[in-house]
């Protein structure tokens, strides 16, 4: 069997996603207990106890949620469909615990200025990136104030200099491979996760370019968030690992005798609420309970994960070079069987 590098992986003839492909341990591990690998790391100045993000979608990412995943050690980005925003700029007493925030390309300077002024991120959240405007508007934030800016979403490193020169100091990657996203299927654009997320890196390294890499969509499970890191990105964006917790937008629904809450895309028509082309899905969530519980269900897939791969630290995990590329049955073969 083949052992593939990032390279080789990127030299592959298929576009690769998370699916296709899992880390191999091929040195003895030192570590005894998961408990042992620290999963710490910087992002955009920021501490972090776990790689994770969440994504601003509005049944993902309030105010709520934002501060509990503070709390548990990771970044919340509050999405900018709901009146969250407002509430964030008229007292800086309700962001406490809250540091990053989506915006619109059209949302008002004066906006901006006050979430500046509080210190937090900005992500401009556009679904493409690679665009005249996006760039503009981050090189505006960037001449004017000394917040820091996410910019998405890109599936290629192709433009990778130019975002990195309007100003960005983070990027989101993928286009298409979010769960209720369907931009790839109305659009025929994006390539699988892996080979998007490799792309990017690459073109990072080539020119040694000063920003950070967030892997967004199609992460299913922590094993995923491992898989991701391992690939080179700082952190992981999640939607649907995220979305049905008490700490998500939106009521709970008791249905069939059973609780779920609603999650849906960001270009679904339940955001959009009127006739214009929709790239999203709505759909419904089985009730998750609280989202520690996940955080913590992530955290101990990392750390088990870091273990095998004898990775005491995040950044040690990023520079394994050890995958194996699975067939069809070798990836079912993987799955719990009932």
């Amino acid at each position: 069997m083949k052992i593939f590098s990032k390279q080789d992986l990127q030299n592959y003839e298929l576009s690769l996603t998370y699916d296709d492909i899992s880390l191999i341990p091929t040195q003895i591990s030192e570590i005894r207990s998961r408990v042992e690998p620290i999963t710490k790391t910087s992002f955009m100045g920021l501490e972090l106890g776990l790689p994770v993000i969440s994504s601003p979608m509005d049944s993902v990412t309030g105010n709520l949620m934002a501060k509990e995943l503070t709390n548990s050690g990771c970044l919340g980005v509050v999405n900018r469909f709901d009146s969250s925003l407002q509430e964030l700029t008229s007292s800086s007493a309700k962001t406490q615990g809250i540091k990053a925030v989506s915006i619109a390309l059209n949302t008002p300077f004066s906006v901006i200025e006050q979430l500046a002024e509080l210190n937090l991120i900005i992500c401009i959240d556009t679904a493409n990136a690679n665009n005249k405007a996006v760039l503009q508007k981050c090189e505006e934030i960037k001449s004017k104030t000394k917040i820091k800016v996410m910019l998405g979403n890109i599936a290629h490193g192709a433009t990778l200099r130019k975002l990195v020169d309007a100003g960005a100091d983070s990027i989101r990657i993928g286009i298409g491979g979010g769960s209720v996203c369907t931009t790839s299927i109305q659009t025929g654009i994006g390539i699988g996760q892996v080979s998007s997320l490799l792309d990017v890196y690459f073109a990072r390294e080539k020119d040694n370019l000063k920003i950070e890499l967030i892997a967004d969509g199609g992460i299913k499970s922590p094993g995923d968030v491992a898989k991701a890191i391992a690939l080179g990105a700082d952190v992981v964006m999640l939607g649907r690992m995220l979305a049905g917790t008490k700490e998500t937008p939106g009521e709970v629904i008791k249905y069939n005798d059973q609780l779920w809450k609603k999650y849906r895309g960001s270009a679904s028509f339940g955001v959009k609420m009127k006739n214009e082309f929709i790239e999203g899905e709505e759909t419904m969530i089985p009730y998750k309970g609280v989202v520690k519980n996940v955080i913590d269900g992530i955290s101990d897939g990392l750390r088990s994960s870091m273990s095998y791969m004898n990775c005491k630290t995040i950044e040690e995990l990023r520079k394994i070079n050890t995958f194996s590329i699975l067939s069809n049955s070798s990836y079912l073969e993987r799955l719990p069987k009932k």
